[in-house]
C-alpha cells in the first residue's frame, strides 16, 4: 500500500523552484510512500534495503538512483544510512537541453535507474551537491537561473562518473568497486576473498577494512543481504519453489536458508510468499 504521497510544496521554497537538496544524514526508515516531484538520490555511507514499485534492492555506499514521480518506494533495514535526495520538477526547468536523457524518466525501465559512482565520482558530486543546497536555497531570479543550471552540471556528472552495477568495466577500475561488483554477481555462487585479492592484486585485510569504513557492515554481510533482496524478489514475483528460490540465491540447504530468512526478515519465506500472493490478489 502507497497511501502517503509528498506534495512539492512541503519540500521547495518556492512555486518558482526547479530544484531542491534534502539531505538524510542520517536516512531513518521510511514508510511506502509517492510523491509528486522526482528524485535523483545519492548514498554517501551506510547501508540500508530500498523497494522501489515491490523491488527490494541494496544500498550502500556509491549507489545511485532516479525516483520517478509516483514511484512507490520506502527505505527499510537502514543502518548508518546517508543520502542526499536531489529533488527536482521537470515541468519548471528552463534551459533547453535534453532533459530526458540527463534523468531516466518514467518511459525508462525500472533497471535502467540504477547505477554506481566510483570513489572520484562520489568526490566529484559530492562538491556540486553542497553547492547546490546552498544555491536552491534563494529564491531571486539569478539564485533561481543558477540553481537549475548547477543541477544540469550535476546530472552531466552524474552520467560521466556514473556505471551499471554489474558492469565488468571500470574506468578507474576503484578497490571498493571491483568488490562490489564480484558480490553482485556472486549471489548464486560462493564468493572467496583470498583469491579475488590475488587475482586483482590487493591485500584482503585492507579491503576488508576499506568496506567496513564505507558501507558500515562487513563483506559477508552485505553479500548476505543482496542474497536475502533477490529471495525477496523471487518470492514475490516468482514462481520458484522455495527449494529452487534458495539455490538461486546461493543457499545449497533450503532449510538453512529458511531460518536465514526467519532471522533477517522476521517471517518464513513461505509465509513470506503468501502474504505478497494475498496483498496482489
Amino acid at each position: 500500500m502507497c497511501d502517503l504521497k509528498l506534495q512539492t510544496t512541503d519540500y521547495f521554497v518556492s512555486d518558482k523552484n526547479a530544484v531542491m537538496v534534502a539531505d538524510r544524514h542520517p536516512q531513518p526508515a521510511f514508510p511506502p510512500h509517492r510523491h509528486d516531484f522526482d528524485e535523483l538520490v545519492i548514498v554517501w555511507r551506510g547501508n540500508g534495503v530500498h523497494i522501489l514499485n515491490d523491488v527490494p534492492y541494496p544500498i550502500t555506499c556509491g549507489d545511485l538512483f532516479y525516483v520517478n514521480a509516483e514511484d512507490c518506494h520506502s527505505y527499510e533495514s537502514v543502518n548508518g544510512l546517508e543520502l542526499d535526495n536531489i529533488l527536482y520538477c521537470r515541468q519548471r526547468f528552463s534551459l533547453a537541453c535534453d532533459w530526458d536523457a540527463l534523468l531516466p524518466g518514467k518511459h525508462h525501465d525500472q533497471s535502467a535507474r540504477y547505477w554506481r559512482l566510483s570513489t572520484p565520482g562520489m568526490t566529484a558530486l559530492r562538491q556540486e551537491v553542497d553547492t547546490l543546497a546552498a544555491e536552491c536555497m534563494k529564491t531571486d531570479d539569478i539564485s533561481l537561473q543558477l540553481s537549475e543550471a548547477q543541477f544540469l552540471r550535476l546530472a552531466l556528472l552524474a552520467m560521466r562518473f556514473r556505471h551499471a552495477p554489474d558492469s565488468t568495466v571500470l574506468s578507474d577500475a576503484e578497490q571498493l568497486d571491483l568488490l562490489l561488483m564480484a558480490l553482485r554477481a556472486s549471489i548464486a555462487a560462493p564468493f572467496r576473498m583470498e583469491p579475488f585479492c590475488r587475482r586483482h592484486q590487493l591485500n584482503p585485510r585492507g579491503l576488508k577494512l576499506l568496506f567496513k569504513q564505507q558501507t558500515g557492515m562487513g563483506v559477508n554481510h552485505y553479500l548476505r543481504q543482496l542474497r536475502l533482496c533477490k529471495a525477496m524478489d523471487l518470492l514475490r514475483h516468482g514462481q520458484e519453489t522455495i527449494g529452487e528460490v534458495a539455490a538461486l540465491c546461493g543457499y545449497e540447504d533450503s532449510n538453512y536458508f529458511s531460518v536465514v530468512f526467519n532471522q533477517c526478515v522476521g517471517i518464513s519465506p513461505r509465509h513470506y510468499r503468501q502474504r505478497f500472493q494475498k496483498s496482489s490478489a
